[in-house]
């Protein structure tokens, strides 16, 4: 008997036809759809069809692939995907019976189509210079497969659009006998610009790290390795500017070259009341709210005054006027106040800005401060997560997450960051933030977010130099000693203050 794996991600208006199309084999076979999480009613149809269906314990198509062979309770275990409507009726025996005849261990499909943009720019390329033994195979990235249980349990299943190459080079690797065959014409929707960027980042990634057991590679083979990457992301800008977009930028990360937080404590002498506040708290709605209560009887002037002294990022305003011309929609997020987020907008030539409201009454700070609903879940209990500005911005603006451009650096960056359509890291000091982020920017000029948001093949080369790491809220979190933070502060008084009205 066979076992079919069928991952499912909100297929709910075409699992049941699949289903039912595999249903027409003659071979004994048990079915298992495993949910990703779906929030439409894929497993209501799914049970429909009366099939065994398991909830997957983390979102990801290799966590599926991984737990639905885990559930499998046959020797020879098939993936199809659910939301193809064109299977042929005998798709089980295509993908199977090279197996069942002893022929092979593992069996990768192929079927009519032009291949993608990923596989002839980057899956193929890549494989020609680091596993030339599987160059031959059409479509390397198709998740039509099969294999012998005893294989699939013995290798890795990436999490990510990696995941079909890895198993095919694992497979490769644990000296499976593979096979390929023509499963006729499939079709299925397009993959948006977002999707493929990714996806050409992630199989590079994949492909690269299985071929680190192979011997040092010489320069020249490096040197492939990138022209390689840069046709890619030019064939995928090439739509970009079509779209409705967005760039945010976080301010206390990117833009200002100082914390306002620290310069405006110095300034009003509260710098020992801040120390304080970052040793006892650790959550940042305590954080913010004690913080904003420093800056009680503060008018809005002298609150603005500290922001229009601290340097911003050199090339922010060409870039924003850059971005705009190319039909981006431009604003900045910030942990901090409104009023600071507001006049630094306006400053900039952006369009939006997201942040905490401090209370002003006649133009006097309050000492009191809101936190948006666009900052908060949904939970009993709210809790403060940027990442909830995303689903705001759907709402408000019609355009989707995988439309945004997010640059950030910090440690409460990574959610943007990951669940963006592009995260771009700019000059970030912590690996976590650059293994998330699709994109890294090193140096001191944001310049280089216009390659990575153009629509055509010209490049900036601005010049690259080191720069001082930036703090903002996320960061006071993660600092483990008030100590040095106390003798940061102080090293701001030190300097010529701004003047303050």
């Amino acid at each position: 008997m066979i076992s079919i794996v069928i991952p499912v991600l909100n297929e709910g208006s075409t699992i049941r036809q699949v289903i039912r199309t595999i249903r027409k084999t003659s071979r004994k076979i048990e079915i298992i759809v495993v949910d990703d999480n779906s929030s439409d009613n894929s497993v209501e149809e799914a049970l429909k069809e009366k099939v065994r269906v398991i909830t997957s314990s983390q979102r990801g198509k290799g966590v599926s692939m991984r737990e639905g062979m885990m559930a499998a309770k046959h020797d020879i275990v098939a993936y199809v995907d659910g939301d193809i409507l064109t299977y042929p009726d005998n798709i089980v025996e295509l993908l199977t019976d090279p197996i069942v005849n002893d022929e092979a261990d593992f069996c990768k499909s192929f079927f009519e189509r032009q291949a993608g943009r990923v596989t002839k720019l980057v899956a193929k390329p890549l494989l020609s210079i680091l596993f030339p033994e599987l160059e031959h195979f059409q479509q390397p990235l198709s998740g039509m497969i099969a294999a012998r249980k005893s294989f699939l349990s013995q290798i890795k299943f990436e999490n990510d659009y990696g995941v079909d190459i890895g198993i095919l080079i694992d497979m490769h690797l644990s000296g499976a006998r593979i096979a390929e065959v023509n499963i006729g014409r499939v079709e299925n929707a397009m993959q948006t610009w977002e999707q493929l960027s990714k996806m050409s980042r992630e199989v590079s990634r994949t492909i690269l790290h299985k071929a680190e057991s192979i011997p040092q590679q010489n320069l020249e083979t490096l040197g492939n390795i990138n022209i390689i990457r840069e046709q890619m992301e030019y064939a995928i800008l090439e739509s970009i500017d079509k779209l409705q977009k967005m760039v945010i930028f976080n301010l206390d990360e990117t833009i200002f070259q100082q914390s306002y937080l620290y310069l405006a404590a110095a300034v009003f002498d509260k710098e020992e009341s801040l120390v304080q506040i970052l040793h006892h708290y650790q959550d940042p709605m305590s954080i913010l709210t004690r913080s904003a209560a420093l800056f009680q009887d503060r008018n809005l002037a002298e609150l603005l005054e500290v922001a229009d002294n601290i340097p911003v990022t050199s090339d922010i305003r060409s870039v924003v006027k850059a971005l705009k011309k190319r039909g981006y929609v431009v604003g900045l997020v910030t942990d901090g106040f409104e009023c600071v987020a507001q006049h630094m907008k306006n400053k900039l030539g952006m369009d939006f800005a997201f942040a905490n409201r401090l209370h002003l009454f006649h133009s006097v700070a309050t000492g009191e401060l809101t936190v948006p609903e666009f900052f908060l879940s949904q939970d009993e209990v709210p809790v403060y997560d940027r990442r909830h500005l995303l689903t705001y911005v759907q709402t408000k603006y019609h355009i989707p997450p995988q439309n945004i451009i997010y640059v950030g650096n910090g440690a409460m960056d990574v959610e943007m960051l990951r669940e963006s359509g592009i995260g771009v890291a700019f000059d970030p000091q912590d690996e976590e933030v650059v293994a998330v982020a699709d994109k890294v920017i090193r140096g001191e000029h944001l310049a280089p977010l216009l390659e990575i948001a153009q629509a055509g093949p010209d490049k900036l080369k601005p010049k690259v130099k080191t720069r001082a790491r930036r703090i903002g809220v996320g960061s006071l979190i993660c600092l483990a000693s008030a100590g040095l933070l106390y003798l940061a502060v102080r090293a701001l008084k030190s300097e010529p203050e701004p003047q303050v009205c």
